[in-house]
This record gives structure tokens, sequence and C-alpha cells, in this order.
């Protein structure tokens, strides 16, 4: 069922309303009128306007006064201005004080047909344009719901974050505790390699609760702090020649965790076989080259003459192996290096593979 528009039609000239009232009904439109520009904003205010016609010279208010009047009005109808007078500079006032259309009237009413069209025309683009701030204003409020969700969800992420870490750096101190009770050198060793490893993933989560984006990771600054957990290990009293050279790369938790662990195992594997007669230099560096990134863990130890320690289970290098896979690389050692030198080289996006390892005791 189709609603009949309806408009006010606000003159002074109740013959020429009379005219406009019977030229729009015969198109399918309810006229009322206002005989001023007062009563015409009475009127608007009871709502139930679909379009205005508002001629200039009225007693009172003028048109444009009215039209201002009109336009403070929230979600007021368009108005389509209608006056006698020939003065462009009236229409072009009018159309800049928001007018949707100005018509030059006359006293015969053959200005209706016109105002006919006007009216149709002002009422399609009020509606379009409701339309269109309504899915504007929508959109606004799904982005401000958007905004809002990411901003909680965050918060709960840094929270999950620091409860992870803060659980497995529990778990890392009981296995330094329950090492440094066993009197079993092998169970002792097996203890420590095992918080260190905890150690490392630990670490990452705290990164991310500190850190401003929570899909990267800094590894400068997460390498210092799983180094320093390394000093403070049960062999810390080896390691006091541990040194670091990284530069600020950043990249995502889940190979920070490859590249952390990756750390933890061939720096053990240092302290343990490359200095069998006392503590020793052991060296990390990260850095970029190109488009990749080089990681390195080096001693001046013993080298490849050294024979292997029987008591290896060669889980370090089964672990050092998988580590790599997560970063589509592999550790290759450093013949030139006196001493191990074990390097990774990947890629940002795809790390670039590199020749297997063939490595010692770990």
């Amino acid at each position: 069922m189709n609603v009949k528009p309806t408009l006010l039609y606000v003159d002074d000239d109740k013959a020429l309303a009379r005219l406009v009232e019977r030229g729009l009904t015969r198109h399918g439109f309810c006229v009322e009128y206002a005989s001023d520009g007062e009563a015409g904003l009475a009127r608007i205010a009871q709502g139930g306007i679909d379009v205005i016609a508002l001629d200039q010279y009225m007693p009172g208010l003028d048109g444009l006064e009215t039209l201002g009047r009109i336009q403070a009005i929230p979600d007021a109808p368009p108005v389509v201005f209608v006056t006698a007078s020939q003065n462009s500079k009236i229409a072009v006032t009018a159309l800049k004080a928001g007018a949707a259309d100005y018509l030059v009237k006359d006293t015969f009413g053959e200005f209706v047909p016109l105002l006919h069209v006007a009216a149709e025309v002002a009422i399609r683009q009020a509606r379009v344009q409701k339309a269109r701030d309504e899915a504007e204003a929508e959109v606004r409020a799904s982005r401000d719901r958007y905004a809002a969700l990411a901003a909680e969800r965050e918060v709960l992420l840094r929270e999950v974050n620091h409860r992870i870490g803060n659980s497995l750096q529990i778990i890392a101190s009981l296995l330094h505790l329950q090492a440094n009770s066993s009197p079993e050198e092998d169970i002792k060793a097996a203890l420590t390699n095992a918080m260190g490893r905890v150690a490392a993933v630990a670490q990452v989560h705290r990164r991310l609760y500190t850190s401003h984006d929570l899909n990267s990771v800094l590894l400068n600054q997460y390498l210092e702090a799983l180094l320093e957990d390394l000093r403070r290990s049960a062999e810390g009293n080896r390691m006091s020649r541990l040194d670091l050279k990284a530069q600020p790369i950043e990249i995502d938790p889940d190979r920070a965790v490859a590249i952390g662990i990756i750390v933890n195992e061939l720096v053990m594997n240092a302290v343990k076989y490359a200095y069998p007669d006392g503590p020793g230099p052991i060296h990390v560096e990260l850095a970029s080259d190109g488009d990749d990134v080089v990681l390195s863990i080096a001693d001046d130890g013993v080298g490849l003459n050294a024979r292997s320690d029987p008591r290896s289970t060669g889980m370090g290098q089964r672990i050092v192996s998988a580590m790599a896979q997560k970063l589509d690389a592999q550790a290759e050692r450093d013949p030139t290096h006196t001493g191990t030198r074990i390097v990774l080289r990947f890629r940002g996006g795809t790390p670039q593979v590199t020749k297997p390892l063939s490595a010692t005791a770990a």
C-alpha cells in the first residue's frame, strides 16, 4: 500500500495555495497550507511532512529566515524554495542555506507541474541521503564495536600471556630447585636442561605481555633476557663470559620460541663440552643480512677434534633440528671457525634452507 507524500505549502497567498493544492493532489500528494513562517514551523514540529514548498516574501519571518530555522530541526524535510522574485541572489542564498531546489512561481499556477517534479526529486534525494547517513552511522557503530572488542581482546591476550609466563617461570624455578637438590650429576644436568627450555618459552610470553605488539617479539630484548636466565641457571658460574650481539629484529612469537630453544640448547651444549678445563667465551649473534636473518652461536673451545661425551643422549641435537624446521631452516657448522660455530640463516617470510647439522654431543 503506497502512502501519499505530504507537502507543506508555506505562502501568504491563499489563492495560489489553492492552485498548488489542486494541482499536486491530482499527482498523488496530500497538501497542507501555512500562511507564514511561524505557522509553517509549528506544523513541521508536529511531524508527518515529507517536503516543504517555501515562499520568500511573507509577513513576519521571510523565506530565508524560515529556511534557516527549518535547517536547525533534526531530520528536517527537504525544502523547495518558491518565489516570484527574479533575483538570482535569492536563489543562490537559498541553495547555500540548504534548500533542495529553487523555483520561480507565477500567479496563474503554471509552475505547479515544475513544483510536482521538484518535490518528488527532493523526497527521493532526502530518502537516499537518510539511507546513506544511516548506513554510515551503522558503519561507524560497527567500527567502534570492533575497536572495543579488539581492545578487550588485546587486554585478555596480554593477561593470558602474563599468566602463562608466570606459570612457566614457576615450573622453571621448581626444576631449578630439583636440580640443585639432586645428588646425581646426570639427573642434575637433565633437569637444568629442561629448566632452560621452559624458561625460553616463558620469556616469549613475558615479552608479549610487555610488548606494544602482541603479534611480534623484539629478538634482541628477548635473547638478552633469555641469556640472563641462563647465567642464573645451575651452571651459571660457567657462563660468566657469555655475550650477545643482536640487532633489534621483530619476529612472530612462534618462531621466537623456536629461536630461543635453539639458543638455549646450543649455549648449554657449549657450556658442557667446549671447555673441558674451565669456562670460556660463548658468543651469540643475531643480525640482518639483506632479506635474511642470521643467527650464530659460537665458542672458541675444543671444536670438532674433541671426542663426544659418552653421557650424551643426542636429545639437544634432535631438539635443535626440530626447532630449525619451524624456521624452515637447518643448522650448519662453520668449518673455518676455531672451536664450534653453528649458523642458521632464514628469511622473514620463508627462511632459507642451509646444509644440515652434523653435530657433536648436545
